[in-house]
C-alpha cells in the first residue's frame, strides 16, 4: 500500500512539472472553449497503449461538434483502466474556430496514477494547423490499476 502511495504521489509530481512547462503555451492563445473526452477501457502494456475516444467540444452556450479518435501513451503504462474522462481547456489564436479545426493530430506530455481512482496530466499541441493547444492541463479521472508517464499522442476527426 505504501508503494502504491510513492508511486502515485511522484506520478502527481511529474504531472505538476508538466503543468508548469504548458502555462507559457496558453499565452499564446486564447480559451476557445472545452473539449471533454471518453476514453474506452483497456490495459496498459509496458512500452504504450491505444484507447479509443468519443469527444465534445463546447465553444459558448449554442455550439458543440463531436469528434473521435484515439489516444496512446508512448513510454510506461501498466495497467488497467476501466474507464476515464479526460477535460481540456482549448487554447487557440481565435474564439471563433472553424468547423472540424479539432480534427487533426495531436502530441505531447502525459502522467496519470490509478489506484481504484485516479489522476492524470496531458499536455497536447496540434490540430488544425498544429495552432491549437489542448491546455494548460487536462483533467483526467479514471477508474482501475494502472501507472503511465510519457509522450500522449491523439488523433481526432470530426464524427458525421
Amino acid at each position: 500500500m505504501l508503494r502504491k502511495l510513492a508511486v502515485t504521489a511522484g506520478l502527481l509530481g511529474i504531472a505538476a512539472g508538466v503543468a508548469g512547462l504548458a502555462a507559457p503555451a496558453q499565452a499564446a492563445g486564447v480559451n476557445a472553449g472545452v473539449l471533454t473526452c471518453n476514453v474506452a477501457s483497456g490495459f496498459g502494456f509496458i512500452f504504450g497503449s491505444t484507447r479509443a475516444l468519443n469527444c465534445t467540444y463546447s465553444a459558448g452556450a449554442h455550439r458543440v461538434e463531436h469528434y473521435t479518435g484515439s489516444i496512446s501513451k508512448f513510454g510506461v503504462d501498466i495497467g488497467f483502466v476501466q474507464s476515464a474522462v479526460i477535460v481540456w481547456a482549448v487554447v487557440a489564436p481565435t474564439v471563433n474556430l472553424a468547423p472540424g479545426a479539432l480534427a487533426g493530430n495531436f502530441v505531447g506530455a502525459t502522467a496519470s496514477a490509478t489506484a481504484g481512482v485516479g489522476v492524470g496530466a496531458n499536455v497536447l499541441v496540434g490540430g488544425s494547423g498544429n495552432s491549437i493547444s489542448l491546455q494548460p492541463v487536462s483533467i483526467e479521472g479514471n477508474t482501475g490499476l494502472n501507472v503511465a508517464a510519457g509522450i500522449g499522442a491523439m488523433t481526432l476527426s470530426l464524427a458525421r
